[in-house]
């Protein structure tokens, strides 16, 4: 009984006929979104902050129905009431959606499978964007749902008081405070540490700017150019004149623009481990 010994060629890569391996094609940039938009759910934190929305949203609702009496039926009321919880939580979703790569350790998967970080974190950008606007309407209308029950069961008309581009800069201010979010999450890349420093730039810096410009006047002037809080924080109150504007945009380059290039620096050179 004889053997035969097979001898591959120098041209034989060992492949199976009829089974070639095709290119893989990279994943396009709304296959990303796709991607991200699932990942902001599939978290039992990301899944809750979200649906609390909608739960805090009826619940404050409520609150104005059952204890703010007649005078308290307007649609101002309400909005003002959703609004609070709103601002805390959009801001933290955003900042979830950066850090939980880090976090979570899945930024090895995500940066090996798609290695321009870049795409990655404008879909993230835009995703966090998007989903914000879709919770603010939700409020909203759940606040305009409130203001007509409430004015039935109180049997008065229903006062409405805002307009839409009283609703159009509730809606920009609401966004400006998910993008301060999300830029503490690109240049902190640790959700506790972009949390408190969230809750720093709203709570504490705010009245740091308030102490200083009561005790030394020459700074009260200054106090908007350098405040980037108070001047989102003036949407929710009036239209903003030019100079309001003007404001607005040096304060936003001061504390989310600058900031997030440097951020985005680092994160691009930075080891994902």
């Amino acid at each position: 009984m004889s053997t035969t010994t097979y001898v591959p060629s120098p041209t034989d890569t060992g492949a199976v006929p009829g089974r070639a391996r095709g290119a893989v094609a990279p994943l396009s940039f709304a296959g990303l979104l796709r991607v991200e938009l699932v990942k902001m759910f599939n978290t039992r934190s990301g899944f809750w902050l979200l649906a609390s929305i909608a739960i805090l949203s009826v619940l404050a609702s409520g609150g104005v129905i059952l204890f703010g009496g007649e005078s308290a039926i307007n649609y101002e009321n309400f909005s003002a009431a959703i609004g609070m919880p709103i601002a805390i939580i959009l801001p933290i979703l955003a900042i979830l959606s950066v850090t939980s790569e880090w976090s979570q350790r899945t930024g090895l998967t995500t940066f090996t499978l798609v290695p321009h970080r870049g795409r990655v974190i404008a879909a993230k950008a835009l995703v966090t964007v998007a989903v914000g606007v879709v919770g603010i309407v939700v409020a909203m209308a759940v606040g305009a749902v409130g203001n007509l029950v409430g004015a039935g069961i109180h049997g008065v008309d229903a006062v409405w008081g805002l307009t839409a581009t009283d609703l159009a800069l509730v809606l920009l201010g609401n966004v400006m405070g998910m993008l301060m979010g999300f830029t503490l999450g690109v240049v902190l890349r640790n959700s506790p540490a972009a949390i408190v420093g969230y809750f720093v730039y709203s709570l504490i810096l705010p009245n740091v700017f308030g102490a200083l410009a009561f005790y030394q006047e020459s700074f009260h002037d200054a106090w908007p150019w350098v405040d980037l809080f108070y001047n989102v924080t003036s949407l929710f109150a009036q239209t903003p004149t030019a100079e309001g504007w003007a404001q607005l945009g040096v304060t936003t380059l001061i504390w989310m623009v600058a900031p997030l290039v440097i951020g985005l620096r680092y994160l691009m050179r930075s080891e994902i481990k």
